[in-house]
Order: C-alpha cells, then structure tokens, then sequence
C-alpha cells in the first residue's frame, strides 16, 4: 500500500457550541506527519464531535482549523479527500449482515480514484488482520476485530489523515494495547493519527516521542463537562459532508442539525464503513 506523507494538523482555540451547551472548546494542538495524537474524555465529552470537525465532516463554531495547509471549515471538501474515518457510531457503523469481503468491496467501490484489489490486502495487513477469513460474517466479528476492520476499511482509501474514535471501548485491556500498537505502527510509517478514548491506561506502553497526550477535551472555560451526550447527538446525524453554502464558524450558537460540513454532491468516501451521499 502506498503511504503517502500524513497531513499537519493545527488548532487554535477551536470550539463547538450548540444551543444546548459546548460540545468541547478552546482546543489547542499541532499533529506533526507521522505521529499518534490522543484525546481522553468521558462518554458524552466531545470525542466524535471533535473528531468529525478535524477531518472536516463538521463545522467548528470558533477558532482557527488548518488540515494540510487547507482551512476549515472553508475548505473541508479538500480535507475530506485526505482524511479517514475509523468506526464511529451512528456515522459509519459496519453492517452485520455483511461479510468482511463485502465491506472490503465497498470501500473500494467508493474510492476517489480506483485501486487494484491489492488495496484491500495492504489495508487489511496493516490493520493487523491479515489471516482474517474475509468469508467471516460482520456478526461473527470479536469486538477488536470489528475495530481493526474499521481501521482497515479507512485505509483502503489510502488517506493522510487517520482519526479513530473510541479506541479503548469494548475490549480489555490486552485488546487496548494491541490497538495502540496498531495506530502507532501507522504513525510511524509516516501517517497522521489522531484518535480519542476514555481509558487511555494501555497507551503508555506505545508512547514515545512522536505520541502527543492524552489530551483532555474541555467543555467550558474552567473545564468542567456539560449535560448531555454530544458524541451521541453529532453522531445520530444520517449524512456527513452534505448541505449548502459554507461558511467561516465564528464563536456563534448554532443547533446540533446545522453542524454537519456543508459540503457538496455525489459520492465521498467517509472510510471505515463507506456509504454513498447524495445531493
């Protein structure tokens, strides 16, 4: 698999405020090419909302946003094209009824560009799956191989930009260690990772110079949570990356139904789960 040179990430002071209450505010972070950077928040802190708005699948409502030199949310088709997405609930789920190939397939199919089938291969190894039965139903899946398909899935559309939510949800923590590992063997082959957990105990076994975090996600000025599960409303959102005009976010209120990245027509890649959106 071609491993093309990760995307810098830089954030000042970016924010995500509903009429319900923030979302996360005030983040602050660079994400050098070839490095693991990792958030830590409790279930309803922020972590998918904030990850959707680094890959430019969300519309930040304050700060400043550089993906690659590109600003968001102005420029978030362009980030779009470079980034993508691990499992994340409500938002690009795997299908049970699916066979592991069938996924495979898909994501290919929706690409940017096309790929030989070797694509597949080089993503599934990577993700550390490589003596997986492609024959083996979604259902059928341990909780760690559906996480590693997740990753994989995102690798088929070779991005520069991998973020991969809940990293530590639903697996013990050998399972942990084994997913860190796997995130950080990407980083170090010169992609950008950036992920969020709310255990992020195992990570330490992996860090080194080039692991930024964990970092914790704020939700308010003296850091204290709001009420209410955010991830799961940015999540419960049916289509990411579709809508009208784009527009600079610049410290407004906005609701939970006017955050998605307003961006465009036809066919996007989200990864991890890849499904068609339409105008």
């Amino acid at each position: 698999m071609r491993r093309a040179t990760g995307a810098r990430v830089h954030a000042e002071g970016v924010t995500l405020t509903t009429r319900e209450g923030p979302v996360y505010t005030g983040v602050d972070f660079t994400a050098r090419p070839g490095t693991l950077t990792v958030f830590q928040a409790d279930s309803g802190g922020g972590r998918s909302a904030l990850l959707l708005t680094l890959s430019g699948r969300m519309r930040p409502t304050g700060g400043t946003l550089h993906v690659d030199g590109y600003t968001l949310p102005k420029q978030a088709r362009k980030v779009r094209r470079i980034s993508a997405l691990g499992l994340m609930d409500d938002v690009n789920a795997l299908d049970e009824r699916l066979r592991v190939s069938e996924h495979l397939s898909e994501a290919r199919l929706l690409r940017l560009r096309p790929s030989a089938r070797s694509v597949s291969d080089a993503a599934m190894s990577a993700a550390g799956l490589a003596d997986l039965d492609r024959r083996t139903m979604v259902k059928e899946l341990s909780m760690l191989e559906r996480r590693r398909l997740g990753v994989a899935l995102a690798l088929v559309c070779e991005p520069r930009l991998l973020v991969v939510d809940n990293v530590d949800s639903g697996l013990n923590d050998e399972h942990q260690a084994q997913m860190w590992r796997s995130l950080k063997d990407l980083a170090d082959e010169g992609l950008t990772v950036i992920a969020t957990c709310a255990d992020s105990r195992e990570l330490g076994a992996v860090a080194d110079r080039d692991t930024q975090g964990p970092l914790q996600i704020r939700q308010g000025e003296d850091g204290r949570d709001a009420e209410g599960d955010k991830d799961n409303a940015a999540g419960e959102q049916d289509q990411v990356g579709t809508g009208g005009a784009e527009t600079e976010g610049t410290e407004r209120v906005i609701g939970i139904d006017e955050l998605l990245a307003p961006e465009g027509s036809g066919t996007e890649n989200t990864g991890g789960g890849a499904h068609r959106e339409d105008s």
